[in-house]
């Protein structure tokens, strides 16, 4: 199989990591943290690249990329350890929306393409504990009601993709549906709150809030399962740009530390311990280019593969974070050094979309689901 990229996914390789190294630097980046994890004007500038359009069609204003061009610019954007949601803004709610009413698609799609709309998923609940199908949110003769937590820059977001239970289905697998809610509509009260790596999140109350149907419970948990494994993917490669970046620094501090006259690169001990690092980085790669292949699959292959993918992820994050801060010595813990904030993202990213032992424990239900058609 062919792993090279083409000349159009390399130059737009180049172009987000020129974008991020010129206008996204430690220091700006620190400067959003404090000022709450999000920032419109680096949005709006995301947005000036296109990458918001990334995944929007062209019939509704924008680029029609697919999974490999999203995993490059995801790998580019966690070299630069990026706050903004732009795997939620631009990979998806697109994906899930281009599955709405023509009205809605016509809507929200442009704006979105344009940076106009940040639109983000708000599925996960207090009780859930990463099960996609533990809805208690209840929608009304069109009315919603119940409260999302975690919602990625839920806040500052123009609208929510919101998974909510129709009237009669209790806990029956196949009673979610999927609606947009505006933030600005009636009955929306959010409060918000920033992470450990300092991303902006917020609690999304709804109170009788008028809500549009996009997918009805025929398909709303199809499409939920689908957007979390879109997530996960994106999530994959942005995992191995933050590792990848770790390492650099890692290795650039060993060269330029020194003890007893030489430079702590020279001793046997911390070179093997850095190959270890790079076998773990190697086999996150691997697994993010897997799961990124397996996304346009039918949806048993395609789960398995991205919670395959998860479990490795999240050893090779927990490794990759670990080994790096520890070969930093104390200066890998302070906050004015990027690589305590490397460390931090990487951590919250192992507990997002399911930590490592949830998907073991996925993986190990599905083996028999796909088996005879796993490939």
């Amino acid at each position: 199989m062919d792993f090279d990229f083409t000349e159009d996914q390399q130059a737009l390789r180049d172009a987000v990591r020129r974008f991020v190294d010129k206008d996204y630097s430690f220091e700006r980046r620190s400067q959003i943290e404090r000022s709450g994890g999000f920032d419109r004007a680096a949005w709006e500038g995301l947005a000036g690249l296109g990458l918001t359009a990334l995944a929007v069609p062209e019939a509704h204003g924008g680029l029609g990329f697919g999974a490999v061009e999203g995993m490059v610019v995801m790998e580019e954007l966690g070299r630069g350890l990026v706050l903004e949601p732009l795997a939620q803004g631009a990979l998806i709610a697109p994906a899930l929306l281009q599955r709405a009413p023509d009205d809605l698609q016509a809507a929200w799609l442009p704006r979105m393409a344009a940076g106009e709309a940040l639109v983000v998923l708000a599925h996960q609940e207090a009780r859930s504990r990463y099960r996609l199908q533990q809805v208690a949110t209840r929608v009304v003769d069109g009315k919603l009601t119940g409260v999302k937590s975690l919602v990625p820059a839920g806040d500052v977001a123009d609208a929510f993709i919101v998974p909510a239970r129709v009237a009669g289905s209790d806990d029956a697998p196949h009673g979610v549906a999927l609606y947009l809610v505006e933030r600005a509509a009636a009955g929306v009260h959010t409060r918000p709150y920033s992470l450990y790596d300092g991303s902006r999140a917020a609690e999304v109350h709804f109170k009788d809030t008028p809500a549009q149907l996009i997918a009805g419970p025929d398909q709303g948990l199809a499409l939920l399962e689908l957007a979390a494994d879109i997530g996960i993917a994106a999530q994959a490669a942005e995992a191995v740009g933050a590792m990848e970046r770790y390492l650099e620094m890692t290795v650039d501090y060993l060269n330029t530390r020194k003890q007893f006259g030489v430079a702590i690169a020279s001793f046997q001990a911390l070179r093997h311990r850095t190959a270890d690092v790079k076998m773990q980085l190697e086999l996150a790669r691997s697994m993010s280019y897997y799961a990124t292949l397996r996304l346009g699959d039918v949806a048993a292959v395609r789960r398995r593969a991205v919670s395959q993918a998860k479990v490795q992820l999240g050893q090779s994050m927990r490794f990759v974070g670990q080994q790096c801060t520890q070969m930093h010595g104390g200066i890998g813990v302070t906050d004015e050094y990027a690589g305590s904030h490397y460390f931090k993202r990487l951590t919250v990213m192992e507990m997002q979309w399911g930590d490592t032992l949830h998907h073991l424990g996925e993986v190990s239900a599905r083996m028999q689901d796909t088996a005879g058609v796993f490939a």
